[in-house]
């Protein structure tokens, strides 16, 4: 008899499975599918504006149905701002890293910025409006936000010191000093275009990026004198390793 209870045990463990995992899954979908709908109203009324309840009547899902995916609203908040930085990352950063370390791949990282800000110009940017909700707070709201936004400059930064190691940029240039200013230009972007609505603003970007490019590049005409010898410098000591590395 014990055998017997065994067998049919066994016998039923792989629909229970295969039922556990289809539930587990329909509840992932669910989820994925909130998370859709609270980032396109984010992106419309910000971070604050979500509500369970508002997601309840988008989703037509009860609030407790809601809720029960997520336990709190900070929680929600969080997903979103984790939601929104994958796409960012994959719209963003990734398709750029086909392209050639240096300069090659620092313009590819801003040619693809320059095209989500342009989407973003109608629909809004969670980063912007996110860093006006939670400028003055703490929490984990605002640290997802802001461990966000620093993962992609620092991406940035590396691709700024990449150049400089390839002597694409100056020797001397301030690899922080760069990024802040073309973090500048996303952010004037946004302010020109989408609240002043002035024309030409995006034309304005695309030619501040090849200004800030120019000024910095290392084969600019009339370098600054104090940059010549640091160029130099780093050249004479990258031939002397590489004459070192061929005598051992």
């Amino acid at each position: 008899m014990p055998a017997t209870s065994e067998s049919s045990q066994a016998s039923r463990s792989p629909r229970a499975r295969s039922s556990t995992g289809r539930a587990l899954q329909k509840g992932q979908q669910t989820k994925a599918a909130i998370v859709e709908a609270a980032l396109g109203l984010a992106t419309h009324i910000g971070l604050e504006g979500l509500s369970i309840g508002a997601l309840a009547d988008v989703t037509g899902m009860s609030k407790s149905g809601v809720f029960a995916h997520f336990g709190s609203r900070e929680e929600l908040q969080i997903s979103v701002i984790r939601e929104y930085h994958t796409r960012f990352e994959q719209e963003v950063f990734y398709p750029a890293m086909s392209a050639p370390r240096g300069v090659a791949r620092l313009s590819a990282l801003f040619d693809n910025w320059m095209k989500r800000t342009s989407i973003e110009i109608d629909s809004g940017c969670i980063y912007i409006s996110g860093a006006v909700e939670f400028d003055d707070r703490t929490g984990p709201v605002r640290d997802a936000l802001a461990s966000s936004v620093l993962t992609w400059h620092a991406a940035m930064r590396r691709a700024i010191e990449q150049c400089k190691v390839l002597e694409e940029l100056r020797a001397d240039t301030n690899a922080e000093q760069m990024l802040f200013e073309i973090h500048g230009l996303i952010l004037a972007l946004h302010y020109e275009a989408r609240f002043l609505q002035t024309p030409g603003s995006m034309a304005r970007a695309v030619q501040g990026f090849h200004n800030i490019l120019a000024r910095y590049s290392a084969t600019q005409p009339g370098a600054s004198a104090e940059a010549a010898p640091v160029a130099a410098a780093a050249k004479r000591r990258k031939v002397s390793n590489q004459t070192t590395t061929s005598k051992e």
